[in-house]
């Protein structure tokens, strides 16, 4: 009996030192840094037109917390983190040749917004979307625009503090968020006729609805989104500019606990004027997306009536 009490004494004490161990190890390595990966080449043919496309999806996708004081993507504090995810600071973007991005090359933009790695390996932390569904065409408009002679990205000297990343974002750094595979082919977008397919890339891949209005950021497929937990479900933690938690809304057709009861027109309506049906305006984070043309409107419009139903009733109470 000693013998087998002494033998699980021994298992318990070794399984401790294990997890101390890698509890340490995620501690001190923190966000991981790679081996520089191989750049492939991603060409620009920079024209008026693309950077203005560019312009229109970086107010989309970008602009949010790239946005500096100096109306610049200057970055700053991301005051709408979760602290559950720590303390960050969100990059200079502009095309300042030290502080910001100018010195970046379009193919390691490219690799970076794709892949999420550095050109010298530091990997991105989790809160810094990854653009892996993104289609080359509006992915070579971004980066004519951010490269471009635009108000926003001229150079600014802003300079921020390290972000003080979490246990819990350095364990998702290490373990469910890792560097994505750069595409081997092209990354094609739907035809604009095809509302339900271009819906999903829209959704999926060039405003990331999912990413939000899903159960839990630590929960997402990043290369099969729709296999995300409660996809499209709502229920995510947000965080308000007050530090107040606020959960994701439902946008399934579920007509209870979802936006099954919305027309087209409610819907349109949210998403450029940021109006509910009751006439409530959305709350943060979620902003009018104006820049949003008419026919992605539609197309995810079409794509929500094909996303399966999902009954989950979120806690939505307005204040």
């Amino acid at each position: 009996m000693k013998k087998v009490l002494k033998a699980v004494l021994y298992i318990v004490l070794v399984l401790i030192v294990l997890v101390v161990s890698f509890a340490a190890f995620i501690y001190f390595r923190g966000i991981p840094t790679y081996d520089p990966p191989q750049i492939k080449e991603f060409t620009l043919s920079p024209t008026e037109q693309k950077i203005e496309e560019g312009a229109r999806i970086s107010a989309l996708i970008c602009s949010s917390c790239h946005m500096g004081t100096d109306g610049k993507l200057s970055g700053g504090l991301m005051k709408d983190l979760d602290p559950v995810f720590g303390m960050a600071y969100i990059a200079n973007i502009t095309n300042h040749p030290v502080y910001g991005i100018g010195k970046w090359t379009a193919s390691e933009l490219a690799h970076f917004l794709r892949t999420g790695l550095r050109a010298d390996g530091r990997y991105a932390p989790p809160w810094m979307p990854k653009f892996n569904h993104l289609s080359d065409r509006d992915l070579e408009a971004v980066i004519c625009f951010l490269k471009s002679d635009r108000p926003q990205v001229q150079a600014s000297e802003r300079v921020h503090p390290a972000s003080q990343p979490s246990f819990f974002a350095k364990f998702l750094g290490n373990t469910v968020f890792k560097p994505l595979a750069y595409p081997n082919a092209p990354i094609m977008e739907p035809d604009t006729n095809d509302l339900v397919n271009y819906g999903k890339y829209i959704a999926q891949g060039k405003i990331e609805c999912y990413s939000c209005h899903s159960a839990d950021f630590s929960k997402m497929n990043l290369e099969f989104p729709e296999k995300s937990l409660g996809y499209m479900g709502g229920g995510n933690t947000l965080i308000d500019l007050d530090k107040k938690k606020i959960f994701s809304a439902n946008i399934t057709m579920d007509t209870e606990t979802g936006i099954g009861s919305w027309t087209y027109e409610d819907f349109y309506k949210a998403l450029k004027e940021g109006k509910r049906p009751d006439g409530k305006t959305l709350r943060y984070p979620m902003l009018p997306l104006g820049n949003l043309k008419d026919f992605e409107i539609k197309g995810l419009w079409a794509y929500l009536q094909t996303v399966p139903k999902i009954k989950n009733p979120v806690n939505r109470t307005w204040n």
